[in-house]
């Protein structure tokens, strides 16, 4: 009687033992009158031995079989010690065929991760019997189920929010979706449950999490997906910053610490402005493990008369860099030109204490020293300098050449992970055309009250908005919500809404304010961020099943598709030329 067994549990164990193992053939080898076939399935790869070479002249690569056979101890010669069942292998008393592959696979599956990213989508039904990729199914897995856990010890609820909704200003376009029955009407994918989870705030429900689907119409990148991903979404009543800023210490520790392969800033984890990120690092999505330091030069050259730094926001830092060739400091300076700078000035501090460079005879020796003095550069080292009449844009220049510079440096530590809070973001800033508008979420709790609104600069109030950001990525953002009925209406009127159209955008939260809203505060980290950080791979698509490509297509199902006319009379649509 042979026993039916997983591959993975085959080991010295079952030797004599005669067993049924089904699973794909991973390899045929055919050594003289002897045939060896590995098959694998997710539990492991175990070896089968034959001495009828007929088997291989139907048998292909990734065909499902299934064989019958005692387990004996292999040769000397062929143990694998890389594999649970490397000592042992089963000698085949019958086999069948359950589904045959083409011999001419589109990839080899073993090597699948070195294939074209559009080959690997167009059979991911392959790709997915990749070693990592059936790892990365597990992992998802895992980090769902401990999210669910501990957020549940925690005392949340997990609570499903609609897909089908109306449209929301989340900073990017919304999927619309036609309604047949309301004609010329349109319902909304959700960007994020944002609205949904303040109203089950105002429902009592005191802590909400769901893992979030959410639809975003954005451009793809490497760490951005298109169409839809998931966001561990949570929101809490009568809570503060810190107090979110708390239970997502607590989740991502126990996460990364059981599921991470690298090691990462355990505890509490460091909290920086707005402003400080911006002057320090150029961005609001700082990667920490750069030790380069950025600093504000304005005091420096405050009564200068170099026209290039009067007036001007002015950043810098110093780094050794004397052992680099004279083609590092050109590809940061083409690299600021491409990014619209006007130059890069850089100067080296001789072993007398002065600087020398090209910059050095238009300031005067005064800021020499004051340049060497705020930056804290030592003997051999280089001093690089960024200015633009636009801080917005000295800070994109400075944070570009910090990264550029610390990766060329070699700088960047990258067995490690740093994980760091953003706070008082601005409230507002002004878009290309000049107008105020929202910097993030409409709802969030501006640091003013409404006698502040009506007398301060809108661009210099800050809100109680916060991201947690980890190597260049931003991982999670939230803030303390707005639920001041005379504060909402005076920050919507700022960017140019009445209370009209308030009531006509957000009727729903807007009228649940009127009943007794609970203050409350949320965020909501990207799901497919967080797996990605745990791996270490740089391709968010790399995380996902079944993923579109850079260009949002779905090419294995052949999406987006156009449709037929009677689909879109069914609609009330008409396509325009």
């Amino acid at each position: 009687m042979y026993r039916t067994v997983m591959l993975g549990d085959v080991d010295e164990s079952f030797i004599g033992k005669e067993i049924e193992l089904a699973g794909w053939v991973k390899t045929v080898r055919d050594h003289g009158g002897i045939v060896f076939i590995d098959i694998r399935d997710k539990s492991g790869v175990v070896q089968l031995k034959t001495n009828d070479d007929s088997l291989l002249t139907s048998l292909a690569r990734e065909s499902v079989i299934t064989v019958k056979g005692k387990v004996v101890l292999r040769d000397e010669d062929t143990i694998n010690p890389n594999i649970k069942s490397g000592r042992v292998e089963v000698k085949i008393d019958e086999m069948r065929v359950l589904s045959s592959s083409k011999h001419m696979l589109p990839f080899d599956v073993e090597d699948s991760m070195k294939t074209s990213e559009e080959i690997r989508l167009r059979h991911r039904y392959l790709d997915l019997r990749n070693d990592k990729m059936q790892q990365m199914l597990k992992l998802r897995d895992d980090v769902a189920f401990e999210t669910r856990s501990l957020m549940r010890s925690l005392g949340f609820t997990e609570v499903n929010t609609p897909i089908l909704t109306v449209p929301s200003p989340e900073g990017a376009r919304d999927y619309l979706v036609p309604s047949r029955v309301h004609k010329g009407k349109f319902y909304a994918l959700p960007q994020a449950p944002q609205q949904f989870k303040q109203l089950l705030m105002c429902g009592g429900v005191d802590k909400y999490f769901q893992i979030a689907p959410c639809f975003r119409d954005e451009d793809p990148r490497a760490d951005r997906l298109a169409g839809d991903f998931y966001q561990i979404d949570m929101e809490m009543s009568f809570a503060t910053q810190e107090d979110v800023h708390s239970v997502v210490e607590t989740l991502i520790n126990d996460l990364f610490s059981k599921y991470s392969k690298f090691p990462f800033n355990k505890g509490v984890f460091p909290k920086l402005s707005y402003r400080e990120a911006m002057i320090k690092y150029g961005t609001d999505k700082p990667d920490l493990r750069n030790p380069i330091v950025m600093v504000g030069l304005e005091d420096v050259f405050k009564d200068t008369t170099f026209k290039a730094f009067k007036d001007r926001t002015v950043e810098g830092f110093a780094v050794s860099a004397s052992n680099q060739p004279r083609s590092f400091f050109d590809r940061l300076q083409d690299l600021m030109l491409s990014e619209g700078a006007e130059g890069l000035a850089w100067v080296r501090v001789q072993e007398d204490g002065s600087l020398k460079g090209p910059i050095v005879k238009f300031i005067t020796e005064k800021e020499c020293q004051e340049l060497i003095k705020k930056t804290g550069a030592k003997i051999g080292d280089d001093i690089f300098v960024i200015a633009d009449a636009s801080s917005k844009k000295c800070y994109k220049l400075a944070g570009m050449l910090r990264d550029e510079a610390g990766e060329k440096l070699g700088l960047v530590d990258k067995s490690r992970i740093e994980f760091c809070w953003i706070t008082d973001f601005p409230m507002f800033e002004l878009n290309d055309e000049g107008k105020i508008e929202f910097c993030h979420n409409p709802f969030n709790m501006p640091k003013a009250s409404l006698e502040e609104l009506n007398a301060l600069d809108p661009l210099k109030i800050t809100a109680y908005q916060y991201d947690l950001v980890a190597n260049g990525y931003e991982i999670a953002s939230g803030a303390v919500r707005n639920t001041d009925k005379d504060i909402m209406l005076k920050v919507f009127e700022i960017v140019g809404y009445g209370e009209e159209e308030i009531k006509s955008r957000f009727g729903a939260l807007y009228t649940a304010f009127q009943y007794g809203a609970p203050p409350h505060a949320g965020v909501a980290p990207g799901f497919e961020r967080l797996l990605m950080l745990m791996l270490g791979i740089t391709n968010i698509r790399d995380v996902v099943p079944f993923p579109m490509n850079s260009k949002a297509q779905d090419l294995l199902m052949g999406g987006p598709i156009e449709v037929g006319e009677k689909e879109l009379r069914e609609l009330h649509i008409r396509l325009r030329q």
